[in-house]
């Protein structure tokens, strides 16, 4: 028998935002099976990923501008409604998909995906996950994404957190897997710039009012009076107009209009590591860029003075070493963080992050060299949830079955000008409907 033919290894990635997609295409490069492992994908020797990417057209669906900043590539990319994905996946054959999407949609695929590959032997491998700090919605968020064939976690303490869960209401665990967040990299931190490089990473729903928000960008600009030595820069993630996975109610950057800065007082946009390339502390209120930086062991604040509330998401790292106030980063306090808590995180800054991944990529190379894979099976069925369900699948246009609703939108082709003139228009009613009226009426809720 002659030797089977080298094969490239194929993956879909499935993203509803920038910052998920940015999750998602990373991840399939981190988790794809080496080539050198024993259990070969398919019984042929991996050479390359094929990768394509599908943007779930939706509120958030990424802008050129923001998938040029996430400077992730792929070898195709294009954007669908979740039939169209659903009609991907039973035209083409992949190896991997990657769910990475907001606990809803992962439900509904993986419904779609079931029906989709009943009645095939070998189907696709499942995985899907969170894009980085955990501290909302656990069990919720957790229960969606149930019936991948991996769900990964971003540390040990998430894994411990959602085997618990799924143990807890009875449901398999086995999928969990203990990884690391796929973004994390870079230099390590060595010293002071010059300049003395303070960033402020914003969040585009924490806080979410205006008064907090106009108190953060007050501390931040007489931060930068106090200090004239030090560059001080707003590090924001969306123009106005534009969504990332949160909506974004209120822009610093319409913000920041009402006050006066320094001159060492800057808006910066642009990829998140590049930035810390040249950050000497980091401040946030609970962005997960505050993991990327501890990584890199650059001085990191997590602020307290809005509390440190689960709302807020701050609460994430008490313990950490992190947590301090504008007053006393302004008296030139630098933060150090705790090793066990940072080991805790997934951030390993130990140097072992090259590692992180083995697991997953063996568990992965295993399911496909099984002959016959079993479907997948949620643990939301309709007879468990039966009240929950339907409306999670029927927002994708899915039936309880997971089959497509009658008249759910599946183009064949591209969208014509007119559609297309259509779709922004009504992006724009709704983008200005988030930014402009809903705050209004929430106001007038409030007299």
């Amino acid at each position: 028998m002659p030797p089977s033919t080298p094969k490239s290894l194929r993956i879909a990635v499935l993203a509803d935002s920038d910052t998920r997609w940015k999750w998602g295409a990373l991840t399939a490069d981190r988790i794809a099976p080496d080539p050198s492992m024993e259990a070969a994908p398919r019984g042929g020797a991996q050479v390359g990923l094929a990768l394509d990417g599908y943007l779930l057209r939706g509120r958030a669906t990424p802008t050129p501008r923001q998938l040029e900043e996430v400077g992730v590539r792929a070898d195709s990319l294009r954007e669908v409604t979740a039939v169209e994905f659903l009609r991907a996946m039973a035209e083409t054959s992949y190896d991997l998909v990657v769910l990475a999407l907001v606990g809803g949609g992962v439900q509904a695929m993986l419904h779609g995906l079931a029906r989709v590959w009943e009645g095939r032997e070998k189907r696709p491998v499942v995985v899907t996950g969170y894009v980085g700090v955990v501290y909302e919605k656990l069990a919720d968020g957790l229960l969606l994404r149930h019936g991948a064939d991996l769900v990964l976690a971003n540390s040990r303490q998430d894994a411990e957190r959602f085997r618990a869960v799924y143990e807890g209401v009875g449901a398999d665990a086995s999928a969990v897997t203990e990884v690391a967040l796929p973004f994390l990299g870079g230099a390590a931190y060595e010293g002071e710039h010059t300049p003395y490089t303070v960033v402020f990473a914003v969040q585009p729903s924490v806080p979410d009012n205006r008064r907090d928000r106009m108190y953060l960008l007050e501390r931040l600009v007489r931060h930068a009076r106090l200090h004239p030595e030090r560059e001080v820069l707003l590090k924001l993630r969306s123009r106005p107009g534009e969504h990332t996975t949160h909506i974004e109610e209120l822009p610093y950057q319409k913000l920041v209009q009402r006050l006066d800065p320094p001159a060492n007082f800057r808006l910066m946009y642009g990829n998140m590591g590049e930035v810390l390339d040249h950050t000497d502390l980091l401040v946030t209120i609970s962005s997960t860029a505050a993991l990327e930086s501890l990584h890199r062991r650059i001085p990191t604040v997590v602020l307290t003075d809005l509390g440190v509330r689960e709302t807020l998401g701050n609460h994430h790292f008490v313990g950490s070493g992190c947590l301090a106030s504008w007053d006393q980063l302004d008296a030139g306090h630098r933060p150090v963080a705790d090793e066990e808590w940072v080991a805790r995180q997934g951030v390993v800054a130990d140097g072992t992050y090259a590692a992180a991944f083995d697991t997953a990529r063996e568990r992965i190379a295993k399911l496909l060299a099984t002959p016959e894979m079993s479907p997948l099976t949620p643990y939301y069925t309709p007879t468990t949830a039966p009240g929950y369900l339907p409306g999670i699948l029927a927002r994708h246009h899915l039936g309880p079955d997971g089959t497509p609703l009658p008249g759910a939108p599946a183009a064949d082709k591209e969208p014509g000008p007119v559609r297309q003139i259509v779709r922004r228009a009504a992006r724009g009613a709704y983008r200005h409907g988030v930014q402009r009226v809903a705050p209004v009426i929430r106001r007038m809720g409030e007299l």
